[in-house]
């Protein structure tokens, strides 16, 4: 199933307004479920990163989904939205006092650590309530990604996880904690990954890793994390509404050796509610100059600031023009020359007033917004809304 726009009911909706399909979210996180309940033992935590967005997150607990955090926001956007405790883990390298506590008082299921200095926080503040916490160590496992430099998250120099060469001394750490229980190790190398070949390579790592523990230490731990970072076709977003599911959790089922009764996490943010989501906006102005034409929308890179942080593709659409394509810089408002969406794009021959259409914005749109300019932060709209 593809997006449905109701143009008409547009009109009289201010823009730039986000809106979701709701229809296309549920179908997305039924396949989800449905191909994951496929393999004993396998969970999916959403994560929320992604888009907090408060309707959508009720949704993501309705489908029977758990949470990955990496804030105490987060981990508070996920218990009002009804998500169990039992259900939500909690990343992130700079976790505070204040987010540590209020995740230990709440009683979630695991936080993914670090480093040495947050394994320390954690146990002093879990002594102080007289709890034990669940604790993963996420590992980097120095595995490259097929993505963009600033979403890779797996390589050695990278400010995330434990080396692959420390873990042994920090196993030893953990393990003189009474108030911390080791249950897994965490892992993700980045996002936007559509080759299985990355993740192929990180269930070789895994699987290296647990045979050096068992071997050194007769260590088996009860879960492995191995994060998320299934990508979309931004390209296509009507070919491909729901990401390829089925084959993701078959490599993991098909290449990771797990031991007997070991639980499998995962960690999917942006292949749940990217494609679910468009920024829509209006033709302000057509603009022509000597080699170039500009179509100049009433949404900013405020609004959507993937194209200016990572150079990333969104299709715009024209949803109102069925004229010719002309060739278009489309871009916002905001005093900035990185202000653009795209360059050189064939779009229907466009006039002021047109809605359009940015694709694919469920994920890292609305929750990256933010007020430059005194610009106010677009809402959002459910397709039950209208």
């Amino acid at each position: 199933m593809k997006m449905q726009f109701p143009v008409e009911a547009f009109a009289s909706i201010e823009t730039p307004f986000y809106y979701y399909d709701v229809e296309l979210l549920k179908a997305t996180l039924e396949t989800v479920k449905q191909e994951a309940a496929k393999y004993e033992g396998f969970h999916v935590h959403y994560a929320i990163k992604a888009n907090f967005n408060p309707r959508l997150l009720e949704i993501v607990n309705a489908a029977g989904i758990g949470a990955d955090c990496v804030s105490g926001g987060e981990v508070r956007a996920a218990l009002d939205a009804g998500i169990p405790a039992s259900k939500v883990v909690f990343a992130g390298v700079g976790k505070t006092d204040k987010e540590i506590a209020l995740s230990l008082d709440a009683g979630i299921f695991c936080f993914n650590v670090e480093s040495v200095p947050e394994i320390e926080a954690i146990e002093r503040l879990a002594a102080e309530r007289g709890v034990v916490a669940r604790i993963a160590i996420r590992v980097n496992p120095n595995v490259g990604a097929h993505t963009h430099a600033n979403i890779t998250t797996g390589l050695a120099e990278n400010k995330f996880g434990v080396n692959y060469e420390q873990l042994d001394e920090v196993i030893d750490v953990v393990e003189s904690m009474p108030h911390l229980e080791l249950v897994g190790l965490h892992f993700h190398i980045g996002s936007q990954l559509l080759v299985m070949d990355d993740f192929i390579a990180l269930c070789c790592r895994i699987n290296e890793l647990q045979e050096l523990l068992y071997d050194t230490r007769g260590l088996v731990l009860p879960h492995i994390n191995v994060g998320g970072g299934l990508g979309i076709r931004y390209d296509f977003p009507d070919r491909y509404p729901i990401p390829d599911f089925e084959l993701y959790f078959a490599t993991y089922a098909n290449n990771l050796n797990r031991r007997p009764g070991q639980q499998v996490h995962f960690e999917l943010g942006r292949s749940l509610v990217a494609q679910c989501g468009a920024l829509i906006t209006r033709a302000t102005y057509i603009k022509k100059g000597t080699c170039k034409q500009f179509i100049i929308l009433d949404a900013g890179m405020n609004d959507l600031v993937r194209p200016a942080l990572y150079d990333a593709f969104h299709r715009v659409e024209n949803l109102m023009s069925t004229e010719a394509d002309e060739v278009y810089d489309v871009v916002g408002p905001v005093c900035e020359s990185s202000d653009v969406f795209c360059k050189d794009r064939r779009i229907p021959r466009t006039k002021r007033g047109d809605i359009m259409a940015i694709r694919s914005a469920g994920a890292y749109g609305e929750a990256m917004a933010f007020g430059y300019n005194c610009r106010e932060i677009p809402k959002a709209v459910l397709s039950t809304d209208i």
